[in-house]
């Protein structure tokens, strides 16, 4: 039961989302009864079994798709009414390859008619703070799959979102990539003061990123468990952290409850 305090704190408000596939044939329950939240700057992992709902809770938060019961609200106001505050990562990097590292970062900025100057110098420093200025005017495909996936995220940061969304996202890289990338992404994303909600099926990725994990069950998807990952004041970044004592306790509480 959620006290009345964690919803007044929660920057992020998940509260009894139900949502349901209806055909001509039969309905399927995706979601039943889904509630969580997320304090500003906190991350949270989605974990659960496949096919349980994860991404299409995900897709709720964005607002791609409207959840038939229950309310999501960012920062008090409902998620319909949070305009360009959310930003939205896939497992693909989606770079367009006809336009180099510098038009990719700012397209949405173009799209919605966001280019500015302040926007442009604020998209400008995010590629010298993070490593990839130099290569402002190469295409796509001569970036290694981390240096996509940093484009892919300062494309993202660039419009200045409140709360950040990453489903997947980096799960089609090879495992060394993907841990030193998620690495990048966790300390990028800390220092720029972000919430983050992700969906992940790794659990050390997400024990190693996350500051809760919210455990689902099989379809239709309940919260099964949450469990708040405490790694001390001083955490250490998600490379490090794998080698902490209770790194593999997490470990061990998420798969108990998965394989149930």
């Amino acid at each position: 039961m959620r006290k009345e305090g964690d919803i007044l704190s929660a920057f992020l408000s998940v509260d009894n989302i139900q949502m349901i596939y209806e055909t001509p044939a039969e309905e399927t329950v995706a979601v039943k009864d889904v509630s969580f939240t997320a304090e500003k700057g906190r991350f949270i992992s989605l974990v659960g079994p496949s096919g349980c709902g994860k991404s299409t809770l995900l897709g709720c938060i964005a607002g791609l798709q409207k959840q038939q019961k229950g309310t999501i609200t960012l920062d008090g106001r409902d998620i319909s009414q949070s305009g360009g505050s959310i930003g939205y990562m896939l497992q693909s990097d989606n770079l367009l390859p006809w336009r180099s590292v510098w038009r990719n970062v700012i397209i949405g900025l173009e799209i919605q008619k966001k280019l500015t100057e302040e926007n442009t110098a604020y998209a400008e420093n995010l590629l010298k703070k993070y490593d990839l200025w130099q290569f402002k005017d190469s295409f796509p495909n001569r970036l290694s799959g981390g240096m996509r996936q940093r484009a892919a995220l300062i494309r993202t940061l660039a419009l200045k979102p409140q709360l950040l969304l990453l489903d997947e996202a980096f799960s089609a890289l090879d495992y060394q990539t993907r841990v030193n990338v998620s690495c990048d992404v966790w300390q990028i994303l800390r220092r720029e003061n972000k919430t983050l909600v992700m969906v992940t099926h790794d659990i050390p990725e997400a024990v190693a990123m996350s500051d809760r994990v919210v455990i689902l069950s099989k379809r239709p998807a309940v919260v099964a468990k949450t469990v708040d990952i405490d790694f001390g004041p001083h955490r250490p970044d998600p490379i490090e952290v794998r080698r902490h004592p209770r790194f593999q306790q997490y470990f061990n509480t998420i798969w108990k409850e998965l394989i149930k």
